[in-house]
C-alpha cells in the first residue's frame, strides 16, 4: 500500500510540475514536441497539433519536451527565439504549479482537521518547570532560538532538535514581545518532557487559508535547514531518503493507522498524513527544482539570468552539455541514495 501511495502521489507531483511548464510554453507560443506521462515505452499516444500526447509504462515520472530547449532551433516556435522574460516564466511554471499544489493540499486537510494546532499556551502541567523558568500562561511563541516561529510544527521541529532542554524565546505577551532566557523543560536520557498545552483555534475561511499559508512557509523552511544543516556536517549521506525510503516511510504510516485488534485502517487518520505528506514532498520537489544545479529549473534560471547580464545568449549546445552533465550526476547521486535506502531495510 505504501508502494501504491507513493506512486500516487509522485506521479501527480510530477505531472503537475510539468504541465507549469507545458501550459506556460504553451501560452507563450513554444512548440511543445511532446508531453508524456511516465517514462518508457509509449502505451497511448495521440499527435494533436504540433504535440505528442504520451501515457507511457512506467508511473516514475514524465517530460514536456520543448522545441529548441537544449539544441539550436531556427523554428518561430523555438524555446530559444522567444524573449528573456517568457523563457524566465516557462522555466519557473513547472516550480510555481508545485507550490500551488502543495498550499492547496494544505487548505484541504487543515479544513478537514477538527481545530487549527495554536502556537499559544493554553495550560501548564503541575510543577511545570518551562513555567518556573519563564514561560507563562497566553504566552505566544514569536521566536525560539532566533527561528521565526510560524506554526506549531516550527516549535516540535525546535524542541526535537533540541540537545540540552534549555532555550532562548521570544514570546508575545499582552500585546508585546518579551524576550526570555534560558527556559528550561526536563529532559530524561535524550527525550525532553514538554510540559504544557497550546490553545485550538477556530475553523474560519480565514483562519484556515492563514494557516495553510504559514504551513507552506514552514515546510520551504525546513527543507532549506535540512540542507544548510547537511552542508555543515549535522547529517550525513545515510540519514537521507530518496523513493525507496519514502516508500518506506509510507507503509510505516499506513501500518501506523492499523487497529492491532482488529487489524483495520483508520482512513481518516490515514489520509490526514498523506496529505501531509504530499503538500510536504510537492513543496520541497519545487524548492529542490530551484536550486541552481544543472539539470534542475534552478540552473536553467542561472543560465537565463546569465544572458540577461551579458547581453547575448550561452550557446544551447554548451548549455544543452551543461544539463547532460549535471543530470548523469543527479542521476548517479539519486542511485547511491536508493541503495543506501535498500541496505537500510534490511
Amino acid at each position: 500500500m505504501g508502494i501504491i501511495f507513493a506512486l500516487i502521489i509522485f506521479e501527480v507531483i510530477i505531472i503537475i510540475h510539468e504541465l507549469g511548464h507545458f501550459i506556460a510554453a504553451k501560452s507563450c507560443g513554444v512548440k511543445v514536441n511532446e508531453f508524456a506521462i511516465g517514462m518508457g515505452p509509449a502505451i497511448l499516444k495521440k499527435k494533436k497539433g504540433d504535440t505528442l500526447y504520451a501515457w507511457r509504462a512506467f508511473p516514475i515520472g514524465g517530460y514536456c519536451a520543448m522545441e529548441g530547449e537544449d539544441n539550436e532551433s531556427s523554428s518561430e516556435g523555438s524555446f530559444g527565439s522567444k524573449s528573456l522574460p517568457r523563457r524566465i516564466i516557462i522555466v519557473c511554471a513547472g516550480v510555481m504549479m508545485n507550490f500551488i499544489l502543495g498550499l492547496i493540499i494544505l487548505i484541504v486537510n487543515t479544513a478537514r482537521s477538527d481545530a487549527i494546532t495554536t502556537t499559544k499556551i493554553a495550560s501548564f502541567e503541575d510543577n511545570a518547570m518551562s513555567q518556573q523558568t519563564g514561560l507563562e500562561l497566553d504566552d505566544e511563541f514569536v521566536k525560539i532560538n532566533g527561528m521565526r516561529i510560524f506554526t506549531a510544527m516550527d516549535v516540535s521541529y525546535q524542541f526535537q532538535n533540541d540537545e540540552d532542554g534549555k532555550f532562548d524565546m521570544v514570546v508575545k505577551r499582552d500585546g508585546k514581545n518579551v524576550e526570555l532566557k534560558d527556559v528550561a523543560f526536563a529532559v530524561d536520557g535524550k527525550t525532553m518532557h514538554i510540559d504544557f498545552r497550546v490553545y485550538p483555534g477556530k475553523l474560519t475561511v480565514g483562519s484556515v487559508l492563514a494557516e495553510s499559508f504559514k504551513q507552506a512557509a514552514t515546510d520551504g523552511r525546513l527543507i532549506y535547514i535540512s540542507l544548510f544543516d547537511m552542508i555543515r556536517g549535522k547529517y550525513s549521506l545515510k540519514d537521507l531518503s530518496g523513493p525507496v525510503g519514502i516508500v518506506g516511510s509510507m507503509n510505516e504510516v499506513v501500518e501506523s493507522e492499523r487497529d492491532e485488534q482488529t487489524g483495520k485502517i483508520d482512513w481518516s487518520g490515514l489520509m490526514d498524513t498523506m496529505l501531509t505528506l504530499a503538500a510536504f514532498i510537492s513543496i520541497n520537489i519545487g524548492i529542490f527544482n530551484l536550486l541552481p544545479l544543472p539539470a534542475l529549473d534552478g540552473g536553467r534560471l542561472i543560465f537565463l539570468i546569465i544572458e540577461g547580464i551579458r547581453g547575448k545568449p550561452v550557446p544551447a549546445e554548451k548549455e544543452g552539455m551543461v544539463h547532460l552533465i549535471g543530470m548523469a550526476v543527479l542521476l548517479i547521486f539519486m542511485a547511491v541514495i536508493t541503495v543506501s535506502d535498500i541496505i537500510k531495510l534490511f
